[in-house]
């Protein structure tokens, strides 16, 4: 996300770009998933620099990186990481990454942009979304309960477990269990 170049942005980053600093910074860009709340989170960019990282094309111009990672600002860092980081396939790329050593959170805060949610899926690999209603593949021995839920068990407004994509919650004989996504088939 992008925004006015803050007085003290534009005096930490001297008035130019911090990834190619080749042009005059002209905005203040976010790197995500943090937000413009603080200049820690900012990089000073040029109208070129915004706009390649905007479109997410690969370019040769990001060559230029090789400086803005050595910068101290962790922001610069992460954001000069993730541009090379989806660039790795190349040589110079791969070269500059290789040559660096940064902080683990920086790394974890760069790498955060390519992370792509745990989905949980349906023995039959349908998407499940919390509310839906689901049908037991098999029967299960419930644990901690006197019971054994049947193969065919209907189970209504399931809600999915946020840490664990092989896992939903639901409620059989009134009792809110967990039961594996690999033992269920969304009804329609």
């Amino acid at each position: 996300m992008k925004s006015s170049l803050s007085n003290k942005l534009k005096e930490r980053s001297e008035g130019n770009c911090e990834l190619c600093a080749t042009n005059a910074a002209t905005c203040a860009f976010a790197v995500s998933p943090k937000s413009n709340d603080v200049i820690e989170n900012e990089v000073a960019l040029c109208d070129t620099c915004v706009a390649l990282v905007e479109s997410g094309e690969p370019n040769d111009h990001w060559q230029c990186l090789a400086g803005s990672i050595w910068n101290t600002e962790p922001s610069v860092q992460a954001l000069s990481y993730r541009l090379l980081y989806a660039q790795k396939d190349k040589e110079w790329a791969n070269e500059i990454l290789t040559s660096v050593e940064l902080d683990e959170t920086v790394v974890t805060w760069a790498e955060s942009a390519f992370a792509v949610a745990a989905q949980h899926l349906d023995s039959n690999g349908t998407p499940l979304e919390n509310g839906d209603t689901i049908v037991l593949t098999q029967q299960l021995n419930v644990k901690g309960a006197s019971f054994m839920a049947p193969k065919g068990t209907i189970v209504r407004k399931i809600r999915l477990v946020p840490d664990n994509a092989e896992q939903i919650e639901g409620k059989i004989n009134g009792d809110t269990i967990v039961i594996l996504t690999k033992f269920v088939k969304k009804s329609v």
